[in-house]
């Protein structure tokens, strides 16, 4: 554990037993006395902190050269492989100090794509990068993870690692090709090998031994960086991903803006950072078959043995549809996540679940703090607006104790929704300071759950009601 997180994780615990509480104190029958105290002598960087990471989020530039893939022999016929082509533009443009590689006007179809530092894959107006269906065009194995655990796996469609200066631009389209047929059939055939996974990593199994790949059915994610600095992601619409969408991994200086995402295949989660630092997503609209964006950071033995949280994440601008989660942390958040900013964001439909989402328990642990949501219009909601329920999935049988923090909701309009919370802490870790603003709850179908839970309210209106008691709610 490295000096930063041992500090975080000993001041959450020295946190948890202060008295003294500040708020509302929602607590199951073994709540211990004084465990619901806030403790907040450092409440978090608040908004003022957002200048920070938008001064550390730069999108990097690149040198004003281009490299057209059909020049190194790519046809735009939708049928002929471009892998080699492509392969060879990215090897010439990175070996010429760096620029663009242009995908023109066209449907080029083609297996893995790896970037390599100093280039921008740039996808024309016009343009479809329609990805193979055939595993092996996505092999060898390379590292990557899956779940939150690392593992030498198929390819990513677009792969880079320990790259700088990077970038997937344009406002053509990555088709990644996926359905019922092919890769979202995947589903079920993975569980013994997610389950396989988790034992090689609860066991301490070197990642190089982890090998899947063909013959194996974990599917892949479309867009990865490992290890980056300096990303960005930019103005594409992109369909029909076998797996997670964008999904950052233990990269910083990221920016994830403009993009258009409709694939709502099984696990089809949108923009995933993981043990990422320094995140802006900005401009993105978001119909996806999983949660829209989720913050991560890794899973059980593998979290707590690479141990780097995801912080300093900045969301606004964008339109969140469907599926699960708007704005969801975890569940793969053993590392941890803090500093978490949503602002001016358009979030519902009548496909989505939940507002904020926070997913984690005993199994998973890790913590969530200094989370902040505001100015957000939610239409409607098919569940709660805020569910984070330490019960969920596998329950209190872990060895981990998650904490959650410091998560305000300010001036949040929510239209409808079935219920307003679905809050449960653990009496040993009561979910500490959760602050309602200036927010109005139009129309709530009906009363929330709400257990080992700080609750603060202020000019806080539920179906025409100010609300000033817990029992108001439930």
């Amino acid at each position: 554990m490295n000096d930063v997180s041992r500090k975080n994780f000993l001041r959450l615990g020295a946190a948890a037993a202060v008295t003294g509480t500040t708020g509302i104190l929602a607590a199951g029958p073994a709540a211990a006395d004084g465990a619901g105290g806030s403790a907040l002598d450092d409440p978090g960087p608040g908004w003022g902190y957002v200048s920070e990471i938008v001064r550390n989020t730069r999108p990097p530039r690149f040198a004003a050269r281009d490299f057209s893939i059909t020049t190194f022999g790519a046809i735009p016929d939708g049928s002929t492989l471009a892998t080699d082509a492509i392969a060879k533009a990215v090897d010439a443009c990175h070996d010429a100090g760096g620029g663009r590689v242009v995908v023109p006007a066209g449907t080029f179809l083609t297996g893995a794509i790896h970037l390599k530092s100093n280039v921008n894959l740039h996808v024309c107006a016009g343009a479809t990068l329609l990805f193979s269906s055939d595993p092996t065009q996505y092999l060898p194995v390379v590292l990557t993870r899956f779940e939150g655990q690392e593992c030498m796996n198929y390819s990513p469609f677009i792969y880079a690692r320990d790259c700088e200066n990077i970038a997937v631009t344009g406002s053509g389209t990555l088709d990644g090709g996926a359905t019922w047929d092919n890769w979202w059939s995947w589903v079920t055939p993975s569980g013994p090998d997610a389950r396989t996974l988790q034992q090689m990593a609860a066991d301490g199994v070197p990642v190089a031994d982890r090998v899947f790949g063909d013959g194996h059915h974990l599917r892949a994610a479309f867009i990865e960086t490992q290890s980056c600095r300096n990303v960005l992601i930019e103005g594409l619409t992109i369909l029909r991903s076998p797996f997670w969408e964008i999904h950052p991994v233990l990269s910083r200086n990221v920016t994830v803006r403009g993009l258009t995402i409709d694939s709502r295949g099984p696990n089809n989660d949108g923009v995933n950072p993981e043990s990422s630092q320094y995140v802006h997503i900005q401009d993105c609209t978001l119909n996806c078959g999983d949660d829209c964006i989720a913050i991560k950071s890794g899973k059980g033995a593998d979290g707590l043995r690479i141990n780097v949280p995801s912080e300093n994440i900045l969301i606004e601008d964008c339109t969140l549809n469907i599926r699960y989660g708007a704005i969801t942390i975890g569940s793969e958040m053993t590392g941890g996540v803090r500093n978490v900013f949503v602002r001016n964001c358009t979030i519902g439909s009548p496909n989505l679940y939940f507002g904020l989402y926070i997913k984690t328990n005993s199994v998973r642990g890790g913590f969530a703090e200094n989370i902040y949501l505001r100015d957000l219009d939610i239409s409607n909601l098919t569940k709660e607006v805020v569910s984070c329920n330490f019960y969920r999935s596998e329950g209190d049988v872990g060895p981990l104790t998650p904490r959650v923090r410091n998560v305000e909701l300010r001036n949040v309009n929510v239209g409808h929704a079935r219920n307003a919370f679905s809050i449960f802490g653990y009496p040993r870790s009561p979910i500490q300071d959760f602050r309602l603003i200036d927010c109005t709850y139009t129309s709530i179908d009906a009363a929330s759950s709400i257990q080992d839970t700080e609750l603060s309210f202020q000019n806080f209106t539920v179906n025409g009601q100010l609300i000033t008691d817990l029992a108001q709610l439930t």
